[in-house]
């Protein structure tokens, strides 16, 4: 196993846990906020598209397909406070652009060679990912930095705990 085989396990993972959370939930269910002035799942899915997508395209450009137009507009600090879901994507609609976009993240990752791990990340990213380990492995513990969000909603809404 090489390094990038090992980020591709962790991205793995986190997809299994990120999509094994969300699974049995709906619509309505992923506009829950567990506390008050918290996020709820569907503004964080949102997120965690956009971030990804600017992140590995700041590292490499050109690999991601673009956002669905507005995509990222309604994903923003600015709209974490929505709750209308006629203004946000479904479940269905957000996991299709993930999948996307984690596909193209996969793509990416491929093409590279160990030692382009170690290349310094842009500038715009690089207090939090300072090269493109960082870059691409963050991309699964930031998903499931969120799904420990979501196994407290799970609880919340009575679902069982899965791990």
């Amino acid at each position: 196993m090489n390094s990038r085989d090992a980020i591709k396990v962790g991205l793995d993972m986190a997809d299994f846990v990120g999509k094994g959370y969300l699974g049995d939930l709906t619509d309505a269910e992923l506009l829950h906020r567990p506390a008050k002035g918290a996020n709820h799942i569907n503004w964080q899915l949102g997120h965690l598209i956009v971030s990804e997508h600017q992140i590995i395209e700041s590292v490499a450009p050109g690999s991601m397909p673009a956002l669905p137009a507005g995509f990222a507009a309604k994903y923003t600090k600015e709209t974490a406070s929505v709750d209308d879901p006629a203004k946000l994507l479904t479940k269905e609609e957000l996991l299709k652009v993930h999948d996307a976009q984690r596909a193209a993240t996969l793509v990416a990752l491929a093409k590279l060679v160990d030692a382009d791990l170690d290349r310094e990340s842009p500038e715009a990213i690089r207090s939090y990912a300072p090269n493109w380990a960082n870059a691409y492995s963050l991309q699964g513990s930031h998903w499931l930095m969120h799904a420990g969000q979501w196994a407290v909603v799970r609880r919340q809404l009575g679902r069982p705990p899965l791990f």
